[in-house]
């Protein structure tokens, strides 16, 4: 049998550890919980387009300003001017022809050409000038000209930017020349009865390639 001193050296031992395990399983209580692992191989973006309304049925045209931003290659970013033979230039992609496409085709297509050369490629595509939306304003105005237009500008509208009409004017005899399946339709535009709000002086929007006369 123990004897009592014995005795007390164990049951001092035996408090001892008690308090500690007590301790440490206060102290596990206090820890935070571990979170989620981050998934280090996935954007934190997904590519979008724009929701401009100056977008509304937009596609690329020659001389437009794209920005291009690929996820995490900063070599593989940065702005792309549309040339003349509607193509672009990008490293590793070489050149693509994108008149037509619209930004967000654009994004799948450049995407598709980085997979052998970019792990999870994530392309952005968006635009920072629209050159390829123009018409012409020709004849008696303040100054003819080329305008840039967006996709509601009308008739009316530009014959503002093109500084008014001028004094002999015909204003009941303006027109607009467009390309129609090839063909090239002329399209009237009755000055006065638009000021008046009549019915046959509808305003109506301008499209890229419009040429507005005003005789």
């Amino acid at each position: 049998m123990l004897k009592g001193k014995q005795l007390v050296i164990l049951l001092e031992i035996v408090l001892a550890l008690a308090s500690a395990n007590s301790a440490k399983a206060q102290n596990d209580s206090k820890k935070p919980e571990a979170g989620p692992p981050m998934d280090s191989g996935k954007s934190p973006f997904k590519p979008k387009s724009t929701d401009d309304p100056n977008l509304v049925g937009y596609t690329i045209g020659e001389q437009d300003v794209l920005v291009i931003d690929v996820w995490q290659e900063k070599e593989l970013s940065g702005n792309a001017v549309v040339r003349p033979d509607g193509k672009i230039t990008m490293p590793l992609v070489g050149e693509i022809y994108v008149v037509g496409m619209t930004p967000v085709q654009l994004q799948v297509e450049l995407t598709k050409r980085l997979e052998p050369f970019v792990t999870v490629p994530q392309v952005t595509v968006s635009v920072h000038e629209i050159n390829s939306r123009k018409v012409y304003v020709m004849g008696q105005v303040g100054h003819e000209a080329v305008f840039h237009i967006n996709s509601t500008t009308t008739v009316s509208q530009i014959l503002v930017q093109a500084g008014g009409l001028r004094e002999y004017a015909k204003r009941k005899k303006i027109y607009v020349l467009r390309t129609v399946d090839g063909k090239q339709v002329r399209l009237p535009f009755n000055y006065d009865s638009f000021i008046k709000g009549q019915k046959n002086g509808q305003d109506f929007v301008l499209r890229s390639g419009d040429t507005v006369v005003v005789p």
